[in-house]
C-alpha cells in the first residue's frame, strides 16, 4: 500500500501537469476572440471559486483552524502566480516569462535546503537542473535575450509564488490536523478571486465574446465550452490533483514533475492549434521528461543517527 501510494502520487502529479497544461490551449482562442488576458484569469479563478463554493461551506471550519494557510494559498499560489506572470509578460517575451516562472521547483529546493534546513536528495536536485535546461529549450530562451530588468524580477516573483504553491500544499500533511484539499483549494480560489477582482477589473469584461464561438485550430467551438474546460479541468481538477500529489510525494519531487506542464502546453498547441514544434523544443521536452524521471527516483533521507529500515524504502516520502 505504501509503494502504491507513491505510484498514485506520481500519477496524480502527471495528471495535474496535463490538466494545467491544457489551460493555455483553451484560453488562447478566447483571448484571440477579444477577451483581455487578465479578464480570462479572473473568469478562471472566479469560476473555480463558484464551483467550489459548496465545498467551502462544507469545510467552513478551516477558516477558524487554518486562516493563515488559506489566505497564503489564495494570495500566493492562486493570485500571485497569475498576477506576476501576466505582469512579466507585458515587459519580456512569453517564452522567457514562462521559463522564469518554472524556476519555481529550483527555488523550492533552495527553500527546503537553506530555510527549512532539510536535506535535498541528489536525484531531486539533478532532476530540477535537467528540467530547467529542458525548459530553456522548450521556450527557446535565446529568442528573447534582450531583457527588461523589471520584467525579469516580475517573472522571478511568479517563480517564488509557484514554489510556495508546493510549500502550502504540503502544510499539515504530517500532522493530525490535516486540512482537506478540496476545502483548502475552495478558499484559496475565493481569496484569489477577491485579489484578482482588484487587479483585473472584471466589470470591463466584453461579455459578448463569451456568447459566441472561438477558433480552436480549424474548429469553431462555443466559447462557454472552452471556458468550462479552463474552469473545471485546468483549474479545479488540476489544483486538486496537484495538492494531493504533493502530499503523496514531496514538494521537491512534485515540483519537478510539474515542469511537464510547459511541455504539455507546447505539444497541445502543436496538435490543436497547429503551432510548429522545432527540433530544440522536442529535445527540450525530452530533457524535461528525463528530469522528472530522475527526480521521482529520489528517496527520503533518514534522520541523522537513525538507521533506515529496508521496509521504509517504499514508504510514501511526503514528509520532506
Amino acid at each position: 500500500m505504501q509503494a502504491s501510494g507513491r505510484h498514485a502520487g506520481l500519477g496524480l502529479a502527471l495528471i495535474s501537469a496535463i490538466a494545467f497544461g491544457g489551460s493555455g490551449v483553451a484560453a488562447k482562442p478566447l483571448i484571440e476572440a477579444g477577451l483581455d488576458p487578465l479578464h480570462m484569469v479572473w473568469l478562471r479563478v472566479a469560476g473555480a471559486a463558484l464551483v467550489l463554493s459548496p465545498l467551502a461551506w462544507r469545510h467552513r471550519d478551516l477558516v477558524r483552524r487554518k486562516p493563515l494557510l488559506l489566505a497564503g494559498f489564495g494570495l500566493v499560489a492562486v493570485a500571485g502566480v497569475q498576477a506576476f506572470y501576466f505582469a512579466s509578460l507585458s515587459r519580456i517575451p512569453v517564452g522567457v516569462a514562462l521559463l522564469l516562472e518554472y524556476l519555481g521547483p529550483a527555488l523550492l529546493l533552495g527553500w527546503i535546503r537553506f530555510v527549512q534546513r532539510r536535506p535535498v536528495t541528489r536525484a531531486a536536485a539533478a532532476g530540477a537542473a535537467v528540467a530547467v535546461v529542458g525548459l530553456a529549450c522548450v521556450v527557446q530562451i535565446w529568442a528573447g535575450l534582450s531583457l527588461d530588468l523589471l520584467g525579469v524580477l516580475l517573472g522571478l516573483a511568479a517563480a517564488c509564488c509557484q514554489a510556495f504553491y508546493f510549500v502550502f500544499a504540503d502544510q499539515g500533511s504530517d500532522g493530525d490536523d490535516v486540512p482537506d484539499p478540496m476545502g483548502m483549494i475552495a478558499y484559496g480560489m475565493i481569496v484569489g478571486t477577491l485579489v484578482m477582482t482588484v487587479i483585473a477589473r472584471p466589470w470591463q469584461i466584453d461579455w459578448q465574446v463569451l456568447g459566441g464561438d472561438a477558433a480552436l485550430g480549424d474548429l469553431m467551438v462555443p466559447a462557454p465550452v472552452l471556458l468550462g474546460w479552463v474552469v473545471l479541468i485546468a483549474t479545479v481538477f488540476a489544483y486538486l490533483t496537484g495538492v494531493v500529489s504533493v502530499r503523496k510525494l514531496s514538494p521537491q519531487v512534485a515540483g519537478v514533475v510539474a515542469c511537464l506542464e510547459a511541455v504539455v502546453a507546447t505539444v497541445l498547441a502543436w496538435v490543436l492549434l497547429g503551432e510548429h514544434l522545432s527540433t530544440w523544443q522536442i529535445i527540450g521536452g525530452a530533457l524535461v521528461l528525463g528530469g522528472a524521471f530522475i527526480a521521482q527516483t529520489s528517496r527520503q533521507a533518514a534522520p541523522p543517527g537513525v538507521a533506515e529500515p529496508v521496509a521504509a524504502l517504499d514508504r510514501d516520502p511526503s514528509k520532506v
